[in-house]
């Protein structure tokens, strides 16, 4: 039997799609979204509009936050979708250690087209110049466990149901 899912994070690089990606997935599965940028401290976001790429002391406290929306949402009975970076294995390590069942949706893109992306994203608060320092930090998952890569240039409809179909497979219904 696979290990039982009981979240999803939707992780990658700025530009990824991670917001698109949970919005699609939570309509196809009845899920709960966690939009992790909304729980940003002031002094983050103030530190990423201004190009300034956020260090691990910068995370700690936002990702604790994190691990306790998801594990309030999976008390409440929800199915929660995470959108995050979570660009190191000390991060995801993190936000596992809340959540044992915590599967990882990761959206890989090349950095030009993610800075493509963002430099045409309106309104967000983190500017092209810091995709580079997202790539630097950046720790692919592939050999982690309960972790599925797609490719974040497939069509939306496509990665949202792959993510479903996946959840589904490790799903305890």
């Amino acid at each position: 039997m696979l290990p039982a899912i009981d979240a999803v994070l939707i992780m990658g690089v700025a530009g990824c799609g991670k917001s698109s990606v949970s919005e699609a997935l939570c309509l196809r599965s009845g899920a709960f979204a966690i939009e992790g940028d909304s729980f940003h401290p002031e002094a983050n976001i103030q530190k990423m509009s201004a190009g300034i790429p956020l260090t691990d002391e910068d995370r700690a406290g936002w990702l604790d936050t994190l691990a306790a929306q998801l594990q309030k949402a999976i008390a409440a009975g929800q199915r929660p979708v995470l959108t995050c970076s979570a660009l190191k294995l000390i991060y995801r390590e993190r936000l596992r250690r809340a959540v044992p069942g915590l599967g990882v949706v990761f959206l890989e893109l090349t950095p030009e087209t993610a800075a493509q992306r963002v430099a045409t994203r309106p309104g967000h608060f983190m500017p092209a110049s810091l995709i580079d320092s997202q790539f630097a930090a950046l720790e692919v998952p592939t050999s982690e466990p309960l972790t599925l890569s797609l490719d974040a240039t497939r069509p939306l409809d496509e990665l949202a149901e792959a993510a479903h179909l996946w959840w589904r497979q490790h799903s305890n219904d």
